[in-house]
This record gives structure tokens, C-alpha cells and sequence, in this order.
């Protein structure tokens, strides 16, 4: 077991240089000289190029048949803390009032971390010295790490996390003020609830109450007159700019959120009238016409309304838009390197197998090699570009220095401790759990800790991306104010687990 000295050093090192690199892409940023179209090219270069490459270059050669069963704790292990996060994250939204136009947002905050740079760079770092074996941990860990980078991306896109972005920009927007009185409301139902629960396990009936509602509702006024709006006020709505339609990742389907989405009326503590979204249909085949010698009814063809698609085509569309999102370049190359990894003839025309009996090419490497160390070339570069471009979208976010009071707060400070404290506790008790339930190799010290290491990663800056997308103004006015606090807990919260599974493991 390391001393504690050289444990704390062992864990904060790769985190200084996390931030050297996050630093860089900040300071050119504010310097102006790494304007927007260049961090979106160098974004689209990691995503598309670099990102595919390092994954190829680190499964291939890690994965066999025999430790592919560590495929399955991992894929467990990511939708559990994807699960988490959006669990914590609906809490916070009973508890805490959130903007409007982040109202789905929170969830996506929630449940997806920061599953590429940040823990490929300290992983990487730590697994490549001791008390690990070096470039071997180092090239499992990475492995590892695709398959929460897979879960990430089938989550996000083919499964439609995405969308919940979308959402928050549909319909008209409302006031933080009347956001903020019906989160009040909400709260003191909920504690209502929490208090009448008790009383709601055995009923009691009063004597004299009778079960006729008839005779139930004739009770005096003033037991009535705290449900019976006796001031009517409008809610203040802003109507928000004109929404755009846009096709993110391939993905062609319309954002609009389906027919059974559940659409709450808007209420406040204040007495408030409700409009109920009705629609009146007056059958254009018998229209009333008024004349000087009376009332005539003339009959008029009915008009004809478009007929919904088919449900062959709205499948279709479906199927379409889902495998279309399934062909992005990060997920097509880890599948595509799980697939040669597994089957021994493909993969050794890539990386030296004594047992595959295949011609080597002149310089006594197998045939295929060059490709993979262009790949290890190229993703080098996935990393630190990476990492550049994180410190430059922090760089542009807008922090509202004289506005605090107009923050969510109290949304603000819970999910950062949730995402960078709770959460972390939670993950290493499922994980030691997992680990004595016999699901997760004991033995396995590189699993293990990659477990562990992902239940602290803060949101993802892809989030900026889509909200940026969906907004329809190009602004992440919210997204900004949730980010920050949660990667300046990160360096802290990173330390003291990165030590503390360090220890426990080994």
C-alpha cells in the first residue's frame, strides 16, 4: 500500500495536468485567438476523428475472449449512474425552482457525465504508473472506458436524451417569478403529503360524515373557500422567439415531444385562471344563415382533414432516424474494434498473436499494422485537443457575476454536491457491492477502479452543444450557471476519491 504522501501526490498530479491542458484552451480563448468557428472544428475533429481512433487503437489489442465478461459490469455499472443522475436531479426539481427553459435540461445535467476527456486523461495518467503495470493497465483502462463512452452515446442520440433538451424550448416561456411561487406551491404539497401520509394508511371515518358526495359537498363556504379562486389574475408570459427545427447527429426525427407527453396546467399560490387548452369543432355541414325572411340552413360539403400517416410509415421513420444516429464515427468505431477484437483471425491482422498462424508483412509486424499505429497516432491528439476545447467553451460561458439572486441557487448548489459528493458515495458502495456479489472481478484492480472513478465526473459540455442547438439563438444562458460550480468541486471531490479507491483496491 502507497503512504499517504505518495497517494495524494499520485492522485492530484493527473489532475494538474487536466487543468494545464483546460487552462490553455481558456487563456487562448479570452485572448481572443481561438475564435468559435476554430474550437467547433477542433470539437468536430476530436469527436470524429481523434475519439474514433484512440478507441480502436486501445480495444483491439485489449479485449479477448477471455476478459470480455468485464463488458458487462461496466455497461451496468454506466446506467446505473446515468440512472442516478437523473433520479438526483428530479428530486432537486420538486425541491427547488428551475428555470423554464431549463426544466428538462436539469435531467440531461443530471444523468450525463463528462464521459470522454476528463476521465480518458486522468485514467490514462494514473493507470500508467505504479501502483499499476504500466502501458498494459493503461491500454485495458481505455478499452474500459469505451464502453461507457458507447452507453453515453446510445443514451444520448438513438435512445433520445437529446430530446429532453428540445423540449424546454416548446411553447411560450414564464417568468422566473411565477416559476418561483409555483415551486413553492409544489414544495408545501409535497411536505403536505409527506405529513398526511400516516394518516393515509388506516382511514378513519368521522361520525356524522356521510359517503354520499352529494351530502359530502354541502359543507359551509369557508371550508371551501381556500379551493375557490376568488381573484383572477393572469400568468405574465414572454413569448419566446420562433423555434427552430434542426437535425443534430443525423438524427431527422422532429423534437417535438410525442402525442402522451404529459402537459400540466400552469398554476401559483395566487388564485389564477387556468385556460385549458380546448378546441371547439363546429361541423361545417350544417352552417346557420341569417336573412331578412328568416333562418335558413344551407348544407355545405364537410371539409376534408389531412389523414395522419401510417403506422407502417411512422415505424419507418422511426427505424430510420434511429439507425441514423447509430452511425456516428465514436460508436461505429467501438463497435467495429469489439468486433476484431473478439474474432482472433480478424485481429491479428492487426496486432501480433503467436497463436494465429498468419504472413507478417516485410518489417515482421502483421499485415494490418500500419493501420493500427496510425490510429494510436492520430488518437494521441483526442485527449489534450479535447481538453482545449472544454477550457475554451468555459471560456464562453456567461456567468451572471451581479445576478445571483436571480439564480437558481439552491438547483445550483444540489446538483453539483450531487453529481460531486453523493453521488461518488453511492458508486462506491455499488461497486464494493457488485465486487463481493462476485459481478465484478475482485482481481480485476484496472475494473475496479475504472468503476469507481466514473460515479465523480461533472455534465457533460456536450449539453452546451445541444442547448446552443435547440435554443434557436444560438445562447446557454442556464446550462453556464449549472456547469461551473461542479468542475471547480471537481478537482477536490477527483482527489479524495481517486486516493480513497486507490486504497481500497490495493
Amino acid at each position: 500500500m502507497l503512504p499517504l504522501g505518495a497517494l495524494v501526490w499520485v492522485s492530484l498530479r493527473p489532475l494538474l495536468r487536466l487543468v494545464i491542458c483546460v487552462g490553455c484552451g481558456f487563456a487562448i480563448t479570452k485572448a481572443d485567438i481561438f475564435p468559435v468557428v476554430a474550437a467547433r472544428g477542433a470539437g468536430q475533429i476530436t469527436l470524429n476523428i481523434a475519439l474514433p481512433c484512440l478507441m480502436f487503437s486501445k480495444i483491439v489489442p485489449a479485449f479477448t475472449p477471455e476478459n470480455i465478461s468485464a463488458l458487462g459490469p461496466l455497461v451496468l455499472i454506466a446506467f446505473i449512474y446515468e440512472g442516478i443522475g437523473i433520479i438526483i436531479a428530479w428530486f432537486i426539481k420538486q425541491f427547488f425552482w428551475i428555470p423554464h427553459r431549463f426544466r428538462y435540461g436539469i435531467l440531461v445535467a443530471g444523468g450525463w457525465g463528462n464521459y470522454a476527456d476528463i476521465p480518458t486523461s486522468v485514467v490514462m495518467s494514473i493507470t500508467a504508473s505504479a501502483p499499476f503495470s504500466g502501458a498494459q493497465d493503461q491500454t485495458l483502462a481505455v478499452a474500459y472506458i469505451s464502453a461507457f463512452i458507447l452507453v453515453f452515446f446510445f443514451t444520448l442520440f438513438p435512445f433520445g436524451g437529446h430530446k429532453m433538451v428540445a423540449w424546454d424550448f416548446i411553447g411560450p416561456d414564464v417568468e422566473n417569478d411565477e416559476v418561483k411561487q409555483m415551486s413553492r406551491t409544489k414544495r408545501r404539497k409535497v411536505f403536505k403529503n409527506l405529513m398526511n401520509a400516516p394518516r393515509l394508511v388506516v382511514p378513519s371515518r368521522r361520525p356524522g360524515s356521510h359517503p354520499d358526495p352529494e351530502k359530502a359537498d354541502d359543507r359551509p363556504e369557508s371550508m371551501t373557500s381556500s379551493s375557490t379562486p376568488e381573484v383572477q389574475s393572469p400568468i405574465p408570459q414572454r413569448i419566446h422567439p420562433a423555434q427552430r427545427h434542426v437535425s443534430f447527429n443525423c438524427d431527422t426525427e422532429s423534437t417535438e415531444p410525442a402525442i402522451d407527453i404529459e402537459i400540466t396546467p400552469i398554476t401559483s399560490p395566487e388564485p389564477t385562471i387556468v385556460h385549458a387548452d380546448t378546441m371547439t369543432f363546429v361541423d361545417s355541414s350544417t352552417i346557420v344563415r341569417e336573412n331578412p325572411d328568416g333562418i335558413e340552413k344551407t348544407d355545405i360539403p364537410p371539409l376534408l382533414s389531412p389523414a395522419s400517416p401510417p403506422l407502417r410509415l411512422k415505424l419507418a421513420k422511426r427505424v430510420k432516424s434511429f439507425l441514423s444516429s447509430l452511425l456516428l464515427p465514436p460508436s461505429i468505431s467501438i463497435i467495429l474494434s469489439f468486433t476484431i477484437a473478439l474474432v482472433t483471425p480478424l485481429k491479428a491482422l492487426f496486432v501480433p498473436i503467436p497463436t494465429a498462424h498468419i504472413p507478417n508483412a516485410p518489417d515482421g509486424q502483421p499485415p494490418l499494422a500500419f493501420i493500427q499505429d496510425a490510429a494510436s497516432f492520430i488518437g494521441g491528439a483526442s485527449v489534450p485537443l479535447g481538453l482545449m476545447c472544454l477550457g475554451s467553451a468555459l471560456a464562453r460561458l456567461k456567468v451572471p457575476r451581479n445576478q445571483w439572486s436571480s439564480l437558481p441557487v439552491g438547483a445550483i448548489t444540489s446538483l453539483a454536491l450531487g453529481k460531486m459528493v453523493i453521488t461518488p458515495v453511492i458508486g462506491v458502495f455499488i461497486c464494493q457491492g457488485l465486487t463481493n456479489a462476485g459481478i465484478i472481478d475482485p482481481n480485476d484492480k484496472v475494473l475496479r477502479f475504472v468503476c469507481i472513478f466514473f460515479s465523480c465526473l461533472p455534465t457533460a459540455t456536450t449539453q452546451v452543444y445541444l442547448t446552443q442547438v435547440y435554443s434557436g439563438t444560438g445562447e446557454a444562458e442556464h446550462i453556464s450557471a449549472f456547469l461551473i460550480p461542479q468542475y471547480a468541486l471537481m478537482i477536490f471531490a477527483m482527489t479524495i476519491l481517486t486516493g480513497f479507491s486507490l486504497h481500497l483496491i490495493f
